[in-house]
């Protein structure tokens, strides 16, 4: 089995040579099936209103049109955020993804940190996640984290986020790229984000804001930095970036996108040694702990970094005598949040009309 790091290599086709080929023509044979297999489903929900559950509340998707890390988690809480400063009850919902045992996943554990009094349902289920969190709370806003592509819930407000760094999975469905449906699909968006806007020119955000045009000329378009507020230890400790002093780190992340995590620590001006990645959701056992203090031992560095999901799977102060410590990323819309903020008016009005019906 690829690891994920190979399997990026190998569909961007940055890894040469006759078997990178060779997996690239493979994965490509398969793309085919996979293709139907999708279209067909979304087919069935466009020619059937219907097939989607209408829940007695607005629903807002926050979704992705590839596979790992586009900055969705800080996204929803700022999401969270913004409705809890107009008084609006929220409640998260997401399949839980790498949950393990019943437990909630590294994204629902994130957000439990970030937002303790906002309601989180994990459940493969989500229609009835739903249904139970309108049965708990009849007004309120409800927010279904990764579900653009989960259509059986039908929502008031589709957000799709792309990251900069590869906003279209390197043009192929899985598994010869990134894709989770084909590119078009984005005519189904009523707001389209590009998260890590900052890391990439001008020219090239708007060669992506022209391609996502395109394809859905009526969606709203934002453009989000993932902006380093400081580092945060388990205890919930916070330091400023400045009190490293310059001293060199080790850094390791789980999470689906690396090389937006190498972003965010270029931004903060961390002397990062050396940088270990991880499978996405990685469970961090009593092995792979082991194997990451035997990696951080062989490095000359005073502090580890990592990011919030992987410290809220790793419940300690200290990894291999170092301080361990997470880099503390926030979402800020840089353009486009204030017609973000008339359609989200507009659905926190309607809980409040229901209110005082």
């Amino acid at each position: 089995m690829l690891s994920g790091v190979l399997f990026r290599e190998i569909v961007s086709g940055q890894k040469k040579g006759l078997a990178a080929g060779a997996a690239r023509g493979v994965l490509g044979m398969l793309e085919h099936p996979y293709r139907w297999i999708i279209e067909r489903r979304n087919a069935r929900f466009d020619r059937n209103a219907t097939a989607a559950a209408k829940i007695a509340v607005p629903v807002i998707s926050v979704g992705n049109l590839t596979v790992g890390g586009t900055g969705k988690t800080p996204f929803v809480a700022w999401l969270a955020e913004w409705f809890a400063g107009q008084t609006m009850p929220v409640t998260i919902i997401s399949r839980g993804y790498g949950a393990r045992g019943g437990e909630p996943n590294d994204e629902a554990l994130e957000l439990a940190a970030r937002l303790p009094s906002v309601p989180h349902l994990q459940n493969a289920d989500r229609v009835a996640a739903a249904r139970a969190a309108v049965a708990e709370q009849t007004r309120q806003v409800l927010i279904l984290d990764d579900a653009f592509q989960h259509r059986r819930i039908a929502r008031d407000l589709d957000i799709v986020l792309l990251d900069a760094l590869e906003p279209f999975g390197y043009g192929h469905l899985l598994p010869r790229g990134l894709l989770r449906e084909p590119i078009a699909s984005l005519e189904r968006a009523d707001v389209v984000g590009l998260s890590r806007s900052d890391a990439v020119s001008d020219e090239r955000r708007r060669e992506i804001r022209d391609c996502v045009r395109k394809h859905a000329p009526q969606a709203a378009w934002l453009e989000l930095e993932h902006r380093p507020q400081g580092l945060v230890s388990t205890s919930g400790q916070v330091l400023e970036f400045s009190e490293l002093g310059g001293r060199r780190v080790a850094a390791f992340c789980g999470i689906g996108n690396p090389a937006g995590f190498r972003h965010t620590l270029a931004a903060c001006g961390l002397q990062v040694a050396n940088m270990l990645e991880q499978p996405d959701h990685c469970a961090y056992d009593a092995g792979e702990i082991l194997r990451i203090e035997h990696w951080i031992r062989s490095l000359d560095v005073t502090h580890v970094v990592c990011t919030r999901k992987d410290l809220v799977k790793i419940p300690r102060e200290e990894i291999a005598g170092k301080r361990l410590l997470a880099v503390d990323v926030r979402a800020e819309i840089t353009a486009g949040r204030e017609a973000l903020e008339v359609l989200l008016g507009e659905l926190a009005t309607r809980v409040g009309t229901s209110r005082g019906a």
